[in-house]
């Protein structure tokens, strides 16, 4: 998501709450204890002073042959986004949408000759190109550990000033993840309360959480992805109501993910996988700021879920791999599931 939020991109974030049934009790209280951000410092790496990927370092070759082992291989599940014309993006804060235009078509190329073959061959050698741009957290896409810091500080006490130029960030790029390959978990919020779709602005609690594991007898282990299911993905197509005050998780619903259930990455179906307002008064993004600068744990937005959540499926081999865009701050991500024995 953009650092920079424009009156009208926070006025589509804050109106009011849907009318759907569900119980908000707790939805929009604050987080147990939560401390103000701009006091705090970001997080040393306990993997060392050189460490750019954080809790990535717990994707090892044990923990890769351990899931892959496991692979049952009888369906593969594809959690990311089709990319289109007008899709949701953050343009309202001031980032480029996603544009997509030909570059060669074959009446076209019969006219121009670009490649100088001439007109016979022209007229058999039917040629397409396409190109397109896009701000990097559009779609399905992770976040890297330099997305969000403190004090011009990020992740392991890399600073802006000695480690950003004009061409990206030298420490902790995106191109610096390694394949993701890990136990995926998905834990199904909207499902567990009975709804195909939490209402606008749902804070998600750890008691939600912990309500939904128990429904799916899920247990979640360190070095997990955690992938959290609002339901907001059947809005993807009409990107106006999309964007439109999402649902998300709460700051003490992270903190349980990370320092109880050990999730090594997290992610979610909604726009940033918090919602807004924030409750922490000095940070407009808490949870950006715990997970990237302070737990070194990279986020995943909108991911598709629906059809995980369909066939109940909620352990599978996580599998996937980010763009390697050096310096990035985020790159585009085409994860699969595949359910596990």
């Amino acid at each position: 998501m953009s650092i920079r939020f424009s009156h009208r991109l926070l006025g589509l974030l804050l109106v009011g709450a849907s009318s759907m049934s569900v119980s908000l009790a707790h939805s929009t209280h604050p987080a147990s204890n939560p401390l103000p951000l701009s006091a705090q410092e970001v997080g040393i790496s306990p993997w060392g002073p050189d460490d750019e990927i954080g809790r990535l370092n717990l994707i090892t070759a044990a923990s890769r042959a351990a899931i892959l082992s496991r692979l049952d291989g009888s369906k593969v599940y594809d959690l990311a986004t089709d990319y289109y014309l007008g899709m949701p993006s953050w343009q309202d804060a001031g980032d480029p949408h996603y544009q997509f235009w030909m570059t060669h078509t074959p009446r076209g190329t019969a006219v121009d000759d670009p490649m100088g073959v001439g007109d016979e061959m022209n007229a058999v050698r039917s040629y397409t190109g396409t190109a397109f741009s896009m701000y990097s957290h559009t779609g399905t896409h992770i976040d890297a550990l330099n997305h969000f810091g403190i004090h011009g500080k990020i992740w392991n006490g890399f600073k802006a000033d000695e480690h950003l130029g004009d061409r990206g960030w030298n420490r902790t790029g995106i191109e610096k993840f390694p394949p993701l390959i890990a136990r995926g978990v998905l834990i199904d919020v909207a499902a567990a309360k009975g709804v195909d779709m939490l209402p606008d602005q749902y804070r998600i609690t750890r008691q939600d959480l912990k309500d939904a594991l128990a429904r799916q007898k899920t247990v979640l282990k360190e070095g997990d992805i955690v992938l959290i299911r609002t339901g907001r993905m059947k809005l993807f197509n009409d990107p106006k109501a999309y964007m439109n005050a999402p649902p998300g998780m709460g700051l003490d619903a992270a903190r349980y993910l990370v320092e109880e259930g050990g999730a090594m990455i997290v992610g979610a179906d909604n726009l940033s996988f918090e919602t807004f307002p924030s409750e922490v008064p000095d940070d407009y993004v808490p949870l950006h700021t715990y997970l990237l600068a302070q737990q070194g744990a990279p986020i995943i937005e909108l991911i598709a879920l629906d059809e995980l959540s369909k066939d109940k499926v909620y352990e599978f081999a996580f599998i996937g791999g980010p763009l390697k865009i050096r310096g990035g701050d985020a790159a585009p991500l085409r994860p699969v599931a595949i359910p596990i024995r």
